[in-house]
């Protein structure tokens, strides 16, 4: 099956007051990558987003840079003789039809535009969403210009590029009703502020007084966690094709004050200092969006090996684009027998890590460091009634206490994420998946240990998708590679001959449609997840 490719949109968020260094970066940090210097191969270097996009050789993006200026005021159609209307022209985003002749050529599916909003005046974030709108059209317009079928296109947001996206879909529905939905398909947000910055609370009259900080006061305002704008996303979009990716690494983030500023909200929300649940400046709950679907890495919000320069983000953000088919990983049943101290106040928590086979990178993350494992329990079956997540979403920041981390969704949910069954490096080995599962213990009143481990383990999520698909879980690499590497029917018989302890077959559940269970256990920790694969085309 064909995958045909939409235009994708890539917004960067900056926010400051001076943001003269911000306008002369040509490609807006999106060219900005990552070394690491212990891996090898493809997982050596990460060129950045653009760049890895452009030498996709899974999809074929082509770079539109120059196709559509952002001027801070309105500018006349040049004096030549075009088939283009007048209207894309002329204005502050127009398009420029000798550099469109040649790059859409033909068409405009897996063109690749960045949104340079601070080229606009003035400085306001329905300005820039009205902006966002307009780039939008005139895709929308060159694709039928070119005779394509329109179909939408795919955007990733950064931080302060969200909340641009977001007064994009707001406009573009206040022109037209319904007119979001279709001239958009998904959109991938990398730490936005959706809910606002906790320390955000600039008062009007410093506002007015310091010119820069008037200049840039709108998106001062749009940073308030009392704010609820972000309930408006729902009356134009549907949520269930917006990814939030949310930072974990505080640690990380070179801005210490800001992570000493976001540690002090959380003494005044729950009343102490042990958490500093944020990816440096956004807190984690404001990451997210009520109805969304979301996923953790362990990256900052911004800088070398952050949300936008590492590779996590457009690994995620790729499969959510091009995923033929939507995994959900749910917690069926637990049970912790070690722990649970005589003495003191025991409290457990719950967390898994995903990591795809060739794919040196998480697509989802917990762990104690990150301070968003599930929890806290304090029933061994984990079946404590937690804060329900869509709930929560629902309030202001500024009412938020993050004491707790929900399900990520009914029927204790623990991660959805998306492949794509078209791309698989060894049809053989079918779709491989390793999962990390860790639970940890607490104790609350500081007479015991405050980090002990019950339970950690390993294994390996073999799925061969299809129209009837085969899930096998491995606890080791060893029929996964290589002169070892078993085929389906090897598995079954293997499976079925009782050697558990290597392999097992994920077994059906009845009365639940394409959901299998498996089972994991070590020292002090037993528990049956659930696996469900539903087509997302």
């Amino acid at each position: 099956m064909a995958n045909v490719l939409r235009p994708l949109i890539l917004v960067r968020g900056f926010g400051g007051a001076d943001v003269s260094d911000d306008q002369t970066s040509p490609y807006q940090g999106f060219n900005d990558g990552t070394v690491y210097p212990t891996r090898r191969g493809e997982n050596y270097i990460y060129e950045g987003y653009l760049l890895r996009a452009l030498k996709s050789t899974t999809y074929a993006y082509h770079d539109a840079t120059n196709v559509v200026g952002f001027y801070s005021e309105s500018v006349s159609a040049p004096p030549i003789t075009t088939d283009i209307d007048s209207d894309s022209l002329e204005g502050t985003v127009v398009l420029d039809p000798g550099v469109e002749s040649k790059v859409l050529s033909s068409g405009t599916a897996g063109t690749i535009w960045v949104y340079r909003y601070y080229d606009l005046r003035p400085r306001a974030l329905k300005n820039y969403g009205k902006g966002l709108a307009r780039l939008i059209e005139l895709i929308e317009r060159s694709a039928i210009r070119h005779g394509e079928e329109y179909r939408g296109v795919d955007i990733v947001a950064h931080s302060m590029g969200g909340l641009v996206t977001r007064e994009g879909v707001l406009a573009m529905e206040a022109d037209e009703n319904g007119s979001a939905k279709r001239k958009v398909n998904r959109i991938v947000t990398l730490g936005t502020p959706h809910r606002g910055i906790a320390f955000q609370r600039a008062p009007a009259w410093l506002l007015r007084m310091l010119p820069k900080l008037k200049d840039a006061s709108d998106e001062f305002e749009s940073f308030d966690p009392e704010s609820m704008r972000f309930l408006e996303w729902e009356e134009a979009f549907d949520m269930r094709r917006i990814l939030t990716v949310v930072g974990t690494d505080f640690r990380s983030y070179n801005v210490g004050a800001a992570s000493a500023l976001n540690r002090l909200t959380s003494l005044f929300d729950e009343g102490n200092l042990a958490y500093n649940r944020t990816d440096g400046l956004v807190k984690q709950a404001s990451a997210q969006l009520p109805g969304a679907p979301r996923t953790f890495v362990h990256k900052c919000h911004g800088g070398p090996d952050s949300l936008v320069t590492s590779r996590e983000a457009y690994e995620i953000s790729m499969r959510f684009f091009h995923g033929t088919h939507k995994v959900s990983l749910s917690l069926d049943e637990a049970d912790i027998t070690r722990g649970c101290d005589w003495f003191g106040k025991s409290e457990f928590y719950f967390g898994v890590s995903i990591k795809p086979r060739f794919v040196d990178f998480e697509l989802f993350h917990q762990s104690a460091a990150a301070q968003n494992c599930y929890g806290p329990f304090h029933e061994t079956e984990l079946t404590d009634q937690l804060p329900a997540l869509e709930d929560e979403l629902r309030e202001p920041l500024a009412a938020y206490g993050d004491g707790s981390m929900g399900w990520a969704g009914p029927d204790r949910l623990i991660w959805e994420g998306w492949v794509d069954a078209r791309v698989k490096p060894d049809d053989a080995q079918g779709l491989v998946f390793r999962a990390d599962f860790y639970v940890g213990e607490r104790d609350t009143y500081g007479l015991g240990f405050s980090d002990n481990v019950v339970f950690r383990k390993q294994y390996y999520i073999q799925v061969f998708p299809g129209e009837s698909p085969e899930i096998f879980i491995h606890t080791g690499e060893r029929y996964l590679i290589g002169e070892y590497a078993l085929t389906v029917d090897q598995l079954q018989t293997r499976a079925t001959l009782g050697n558990g302890s290597e392999i097992q077959a994920a077994g059906v559940v009845p009365g639940i449609p394409s959901c299998w269970s498996f089972d994991i256990g070590g020292t002090g920790f037993s528990a049956r997840l659930l696996v469900r694969i539903a087509s997302d085309m």
